[in-house]
C-alpha cells in the first residue's frame, strides 16, 4: 500500500473562516441564523453595555439582536459591525402597498401556496401594488379564466397546511352567481382549513381604482345591455371595439395607479387578508 501523498498537511485542522465585516446600515436586510428572523435594520443602540440592532419584518414586527456574527446577508454569513457614521435611526422607505420596503433582498423561492385572481387585469393590479411584498414572501399570483369551475380547480390544487390557497373574487356580493360558487366551494372538504376566499363588490377589478386617481368624480354607469368594459371605454371616449382596445384601455387605467392610496379600501383589505393568511406560521 502506498502512502506517498498522505502527509501531515492532510491531518491539519481547517483554518477558521474569516467573516466579511458589514456595517449596519438602515434598510439592510439580514437573516438571524439562530431564529430565521428576516428583517430590515431600523435602529442601532446600546443596551446593557452591548450594541443591539433591531430588525423589522414586512409586517413591521421588530426583534433585537446583538451586533456581531450570526447574520446572513443574501445567504452569506457575515459579521455585523457598527457603522462609522454613528447610530442607525428609523426612516423607512415604503412600497406601493404601504409596507416597509425591504432593500437589497433577492426574491424568495416561490412557495407552494398561491393567490388566485379571476383574470389578467386582477393579477397585474395586485402585482403593481403588492409585488414587492409578494416577492419577499415567495408568493405567486396566478390568473384564472373566471371562477365557474372553481371547486374543481381547488380540488386539483390539493390544498394543505404547507400549500395554502387564497382566492380573490370579483363581484362577491349576496345572491350573486359568484357567491353561490364560493358557497359551493366552501362545502368541499379540501377547502375547509387551507383555503381563504375573499372578494370585492365591484363588477370588475377596474372599479377598485378610485375615480379620483383617474380624474373623474365617479365611474360611468353602463347599461346592462352593453358589455361593461366596452361601455366604460366608450364613456371615456376611447377605442372600444376589440379585445385589443380593452387591453390598451386597461393599461391606461393601470398607469394611473401608483400606490395603495389609488385603490378602494374594500380591495386593499381583502388582498392584505389573503397575504396574512398565506404567510401565517403553520400551527
Amino acid at each position: 500500500m502506498q502512502y506517498e501523498n498522505w502527509g501531515p498537511q492532510d491531518l491539519s485542522a481547517p483554518k477558521p473562516r474569516t467573516l466579511r465585516k458589514v456595517q449596519a446600515k438602515r434598510e439592510l436586510v439580514l437573516e438571524d441564523v439562530h431564529t430565521g428572523w428576516v428583517g430590515a435594520i431600523v435602529r442601532l443602540e446600546k443596551s446593557g453595555g452591548m450594541l443591539i440592532v433591531e430588525l423589522a419584518d414586512r409586517k413591521n414586527r421588530i426583534r433585537a439582536f446583538p451586533l456581531g456574527p450570526g447574520f446572513l446577508l443574501d445567504g452569506e454569513p457575515i459579521e455585523l459591525v457598527s457603522p462609522a457614521a454613528g447610530p442607525v435611526t428609523t426612516a423607512p422607505v415604503r412600497t406601493a402597498s404601504g409596507s416597509r420596503k425591504v432593500q437589497g433582498m433577492r426574491a424568495q423561492v416561490a412557495k407552494a401556496s398561491r393567490i388566485w385572481v379571476e383574470g389578467k387585469h386582477d393579477a397585474e393590479l395586485v402585482e403593481k401594488v403588492w409585488g414587492d411584498d409578494l416577492r419577499v414572501e415567495g408568493i405567486v399570483v396566478e390568473a384564472l379564466r373566471g371562477i365557474d369551475d372553481l371547486t374543481a380547480a381547488v380540488n386539483d390544487f390539493q390544498p394543505g397546511p404547507e400549500r395554502r390557497l387564497g382566492v380573490l373574487v370579483d363581484h362577491l356580493v349576496p345572491h350573486s352567481k359568484e357567491s353561490r360558487i364560493v358557497a359551493d366551494l366552501m362545502r368541499s372538504p379540501s377547502a375547509k382549513f387551507n383555503v381563504l376566499v375573499v372578494g370585492h363588490p365591484y363588477i370588475d377589478v377596474w372599479q377598485a381604482i378610485k375615480p379620483s386617481a383617474l380624474g373623474i368624480s365617479s365611474w360611468p354607469t353602463v347599461p346592462r345591455t352593453k358589455e361593461w368594459k366596452l361601455g366604460i371605454l366608450e364613456s371615456f371616449g376611447w377605442p372600444h371595439q376589440t379585445k385589443e382596445d380593452v387591453g390598451l384601455g386597461w393599461q391606461r387605467l393601470l398607469s394611473q395607479v401608483n400606490s395603495y392610496a389609488d385603490l378602494e379600501p374594500s380591495l386593499l383589505g381583502r388582498v392584505e387578508e389573503v397575504i396574512d393568511f398565506l404567510t401565517a406560521p403553520v400551527s
